[in-house]
């Protein structure tokens, strides 16, 4: 790793933790992952100086590593508990991935870049967190065979929420999930029973579009 993780890097997260906190994020496990994982490693070496910054960034493919405060709001919103089962749709460049593996959750993820599915793959074996499943393919479909879920956060705009990933949460559990083409409702849905959904949202977000129409 070009790049090594420093009492400076240590810092910058406590400092981008705090200010979080001042914009309205107070779960503790999530602010703590926040503190804890080193996202200057999930980008470009020449983005370093920004890594700390509320700011999302480019990587590769053409995708975005999500603002810090993003990340933390949607893992906010799952309300998830350690140990339990999370199916992440986009794993992009791993720091969503990161995050919730450091909150000690069971991750599944999916990513439809090749690219970077492969690169993220190796740089989360390469930083210690371990994912119980990465897989590439269509993250429409979710992941049936490991289904049902105890949580589902999908890190880019869907045009509607997938029925796939509605019948693969289960009853009790939570969907984070952004919905809409320029800009997205970020919406939770809430499993109630085996035919019950019950819908709210949250404000405002931007994504890159849910791609679809891989094997």
């Amino acid at each position: 790793m070009k790049v090594k993780d420093t009492p400076k890097h240590l810092g910058l997260r406590h400092q981008l933790a705090f200010l979080l906190e001042e914009k309205g994020i107070k779960d503790e496990a999530v602010l703590q992952a926040i503190r804890s994982v080193p996202r200057h490693l999930f980008l470009d070496s020449s983005f370093e100086a920004h890594a700390y910054q509320d700011k999302a960034f480019p990587i590769a493919a053409s995708q975005t590593i999500s603002q810090p405060y993003t990340v933390a709001f949607q893992s906010s919103l799952l309300q998830a508990k350690p140990g339990q089962k999370i199916l992440e749709i986009g794993t992009g460049s791993g720091y969503q991935a990161a995050v919730l593996c450091a909150m000690q959750m069971k991750v599944y993820s999916i990513e439809r870049q090749s690219e970077l599915f492969k690169k993220t793959k190796v740089l989360l074996q390469k930083l210690g967190y371990k994912p119980k499943f990465l897989t590439f393919g269509d993250g429409y479909k979710g992941l049936p065979d490991y289904a049902p879920f105890d949580g589902i956060i999908v890190t880019a705009a869907a045009p509607t929420i997938p029925k796939a990933l509605m019948a693969q949460l289960k009853v009790g559990g939570r969907m984070v999930i952004p919905v809409g083409a320029d800009t997205q409702d970020m919406y939770v849905i809430y499993r109630k029973s085996a035919t019950d959904f019950e819908k709210k949202t949250y404000g405002k977000f931007r994504f890159v579009p849910m791609l679809e129409n891989k094997n």
